[in-house]
């Protein structure tokens, strides 16, 4: 039976490459695809998540959810474009009365109580306000899946903090103290997924729409990667989100107690881990601290073959 899923996602390129991923996955069942701010301002990331599923055409199409009309400070525009898809304009029916991704995620776990995986690939402000709507979330859960975080690599949204805790901080913080089970990928994990250009150009189906689709976005992140960072290639940290549901042997997973800074002037958004001898604390997450990139690998280009005419 195939997994059911929510993803709370920002996309931008890597955000698109695992939406496509869950979509033509026969092992998963995505439920809803709830957009929130981060990558590009909520409305664009709202448009965004309809962009997605009309370019990818998936079996199934999912519900959406509109994202929480919140402004953060930083934004990934400069790393995926400036609508998040490479810069790119991609036709897309505007849909009316979206619900706020919110309540779609708790009608959706209300519909199917401990069934569902929330797989949430971007800040965590609209699964915190789904905890404030119903405090019975965490217990209808079967578990939260988070990309976010850093452990012992420096941030990628200050020194100390990673893009989406640092976006914020307060959400993050009371995700992580909910009570549901959560695993956890912090940068250490998703930065190893590093494909390179001839990788993410040359993708496993010359005539599949979604294979053409995803080529269109990543010539963007390709030279943003380079001049930002000096790397060659881009990161497709979004993707590891999805493996942790569909191929979980490839990661390997510690509980570990974690925290979030809201509000240190230098560290706002920071994770603390508390990984001392002999700590009492009750750990809090499954902490992704080893990736096996080559069986990732493998996973996409076998869902992306699936995706051929």
């Amino acid at each position: 039976m195939a997994r059911k899923i929510i993803i709370i996602a920002d996309p931008g390129i890597d955000g698109a490459f695992a939406i496509a991923m869950a979509l033509h996955d026969p092992t998963l069942e995505c439920l809803g695809l709830a957009a929130t701010a981060g990558n590009v301002p909520a409305e664009q990331a709202t448009r965004n998540i309809q962009i997605l599923v009309d370019q990818i055409d998936p079996p199934r199409r999912p519900r959406f959810g509109a994202a929480p009309p919140v402004e953060y400070d930083r934004d990934g525009t400069n790393l995926h474009g400036p609508n998040g898809l490479g810069g790119l304009s991609f036709l897309s029916a505007h849909l009316h009365h979206v619900h706020p991704s919110d309540k779609l995620i708790l009608d959706l776990v209300r519909q199917y109580p401990k069934e569902i995986t929330i797989i949430a690939l971007g800040p965590l402000t609209a699964l915190a306000s789904a905890l404030d709507r119903d405090a019975e979330l965490p217990s209808l859960v079967d578990r939260l899946v988070c990309v976010g975080g850093t452990w012992r690599e420096p941030g990628n949204a200050s020194a100390a903090a990673e893009f989406h805790f640092y976006c914020d901080p307060v959400a993050a913080r009371q995700v992580l103290h909910c009570g549901a089970p959560i695993t956890l990928l912090p940068l250490d994990a998703t930065r190893k997924l590093l494909f390179s250009p001839t990788d993410l150009l040359d993708l496993p189906v010359a005539d599949s729409p979604t294979c053409n689709f995803l080529r269109l976005l990543v010539p963007f992140g390709i030279g943003a990667t380079s001049s930002l960072y000096g790397i060659e290639g881009f990161h497709l940290k979004d993707v590891l989100g999805i493996v942790a549901v569909t191929l979980p042997e490839a990661l390997t997973l510690r509980p570990t107690v974690v925290d979030v800074e809201t509000r240190g002037q230098l560290t706002r958004g920071m994770s603390v881990m508390d990984v001392r001898w002999g700590c009492t604390a009750k750990p809090n997450v499954d902490l992704a601290v080893g990736v096996d990139v080559q069986a990732v690998r493998d996973y996409m280009e076998r869902i992306l073959r699936r995706t051929a005419r």
